[in-house]
């Protein structure tokens, strides 16, 4: 009789006698119900063993993690499956910067509070030059400029051994002296910038809206570029740049239209030089 009154009770109270899992209790509640629980012992008894703890059998249980062990299987809970992604697009553009997708299929839908389905698509990013007409802008735009403080131009006729852009294998195979008159500089005007170039005094000029001058000596002239520096932007429109010797300085400056004679101030002495 007392046993009898007991579990009369608890099934009145929230819980279920002589079940352990949601099938004998016969529970499946669908959304948050905390009254849709299997009780193994007494409320207010001490719980020894783990597995005399309540279990649940809602659908809120899959994201607390007390259901029942035969929750899944006996409330019929499925998980979104989704297939292998597929291959890549091509790029969207023929020159210039564009975006390549590929995507995934459902195999099978969610059921009764299963896992969701994860992303069906992924892009990437793509640079295309092969349908850039010769004369096109856009793969300058495209470049990154590398720098480095206008001082060391000075050290690299002191002392060639000192130049970084010889240790780093990228100065012109041709004789530098014999290209010095294709030596040109440019303003930039610094639309962005990183924090952590305010951190480096040899990079202070890079602040925005400050307007910087680089010198493209005859040491980082590309003959592949046509003559000209990596990097040296496109007048109107925002190119990007990072400082060589100062980690995680990067920004975004617009080269001025205006073309620089070799004897001013700004290319006698240069904020920065190319690399």
């Amino acid at each position: 009789m007392h046993r009898h009154f007991l579990c009369l009770s608890l099934f009145i109270f929230a819980g279920y006698c002589d079940a352990n899992y949601c099938r004998d209790a016969n529970l499946c509640c669908p959304g948050r119900d905390s009254s849709c629980v299997v009780q193994k012992a007494h409320q207010n008894a001490i719980i020894e063993d783990l597995t005399d703890k309540p279990c649940y059998c809602d659908h809120a249980c899959l994201k607390l993690g007390d259901c029942c062990p035969d929750f899944r299987e006996t409330c019929g809970v499925i998980d979104c499956v989704v297939s292998s992604w597929g291959s890549w697009s091509e790029c969207d553009t023929t020159c210039g910067s564009g975006s390549m997708v590929r995507t995934r299929r459902i195999v099978q839908a969610p059921a009764h509070g299963g896992r969701h389905c994860p992303s069906l698509v992924q892009r990437r990013a793509c640079q295309e030059h092969q349908g850039c007409s010769s004369d096109s802008d856009v793969p300058l735009r495209d470049e990154t400029a590398m720098l480095l403080p206008g001082g060391l131009s000075v050290s690299r006729h002191s002392n060639e051994t000192v130049d970084i852009r010889k240790n780093l294998r990228l100065r012109n195979p041709d004789d530098p002296e014999s290209n010095s008159h294709r030596e040109y500089c440019a303003q930039y005007e610094v639309t962005k910038v990183s924090k952590a170039c305010h951190a480096d005094s040899d990079y202070k000029a890079l602040r925005e809206g400050n307007t910087v001058c680089v010198l493209c000596e005859s040491a980082a002239l590309r003959r592949d570029l046509k003559w000209r520096c990596n990097g040296h932007g496109v007048s109107g429109h925002t190119t990007r740049f990072y400082a060589l010797v100062a980690p995680h300085c990067h920004g975004k400056w617009i080269r001025s239209d205006h073309d620089l004679d070799k004897t001013s101030d700004c290319c006698t002495n240069p904020d920065f030089i190319f690399v």
